[in-house]
């Protein structure tokens, strides 16, 4: 077993249990025990009616209605943004890339506050919608002959993103009586986070990283450029599925938590930094790291104000920025891979 696994898998169960943990109420690690135990058991009971849940926790409800699930979606969203975030640092062949700079953070942005305006209700699935489209459309104008250069993408994307990003503060603007819950969605949050979120992550998240851990020699093979050609790999094809994974992952987590910037920067780059770019490790590396960074971006964000919270993207921005320019500094030196 590799020695990078039990360390971040033993920081992951950490992250967790604090970010369950800390709270507005204190409750001790028995009651948080207590109450997942029944919790399990009452999932349990529904398939398996001999098995008694047996008398209910004082604190259930604070446990496992509102913090587990909100945590768990925390570190599933920076699960999926970290290893998106490599992927595109791989397709990009730039470790300053990111899983939004084509365009889906910008476009879920404008389906969002479009939402807010006429369907409060669905706010998430026009966010989900209107990435998906917004990367359909980047991919569209970026295609010559049949296929897409990269820095043809990363133009278009960036265009792209100007204009839905003007197109969402112009909705907001003119409607701002009816489109105060974009303004924290924008700024990401993981309040009120369902066990429905939960499970609609898990399962993006397992298909998207297992895609993306299962082709780690394409991934290699990718960073080379129109290299790999020559030892075999279809270029083209991979990069339509790697771009189809990134999106999958990102619009997903985009719609369920709003725009959470630097988790798909910082996880990947810190891990590289640590095991080197063999994809084999840095993938699922990278996506362990990241959500332990967002459990504890959104652990700060509810802590740092209280009683209150601030929008954990706030909070990912401030730990981001500085490490931005950091890697900004490094590239302009020559000191990071081109």
């Amino acid at each position: 077993m590799r020695r990078w696994l039990p360390a971040l898998t033993a920081l992951s169960l950490a992250a967790l249990f604090l970010g369950v943990y800390v709270g507005s109420v204190s409750i001790s690690p028995s009651s948080i025990t207590a109450s997942i135990a029944y919790g399990v058991k009452e999932v349990l009971h529904g398939f398996f009616p001999s098995i008694n849940p047996g008398e209910k926790p004082g604190y259930f409800v604070i446990v496992w209605e509102l913090r587990l699930p909100r945590v768990l979606l925390a570190y599933l969203v920076g699960l999926s943004l970290a290893g998106a975030g490599t992927a595109s640092q791989a397709l990009f062949r730039n470790p300053l890339a990111d899983p939004y700079i084509i365009g889906i953070s910008a476009g879920a942005g404008l389906g969002a506050a479009l939402a807010s305006v006429y369907w409060p209700a669905h706010m998430g699935l026009a966010a989900l919608v209107s990435a998906i489209l917004s990367v359909l459309i980047v991919y569209s104008v970026s295609r010559v002959d049949g296929k897409v250069p990269m820095d043809t993408l990363l133009l278009a994307g960036i265009a792209f993103g100007f204009l839905a990003s003007a197109a969402t503060w112009y909705v907001l603007i003119s409607n701002q009586n009816r489109a105060t819950l974009t303004w924290m969605w924008l700024m990401g949050s993981f309040n009120g986070a369902t066990w429905a979120d939960v499970g609609e992550m898990t399962l993006v998240s397992a298909l998207g990283l297992g895609f993306l851990i299962w082709k780690w020699r394409e991934l290699n093979l990718v960073l080379l450029g129109e290299e790999s050609i020559a030892l075999g790999l279809d270029l083209h094809l991979y990069r339509k599925l790697f771009i189809g994974v990134v999106t999958l992952l990102t619009a997903f987590s985009v719609s369920t938590a709003g725009i959470i910037g630097f988790v798909g920067l910082m996880g990947p780059h810190i891990m590289r930094l640590l095991l080197g770019p063999n994809h084999r490790e840095l993938t699922p590396a990278s996506a362990l790291f990241g959500g332990v960074l967002l459990v504890t971006a959104d652990l700060i964000a509810r802590i740092l104000s209280r009683p209150t919270e601030i929008p954990v993207g706030i909070v990912t921005a401030m730990m981001g920025a500085p490490f931005f320019l950091y890697l900004l500094m490094k590239h302009k030196r020559g000191e990071l891979y081109s």
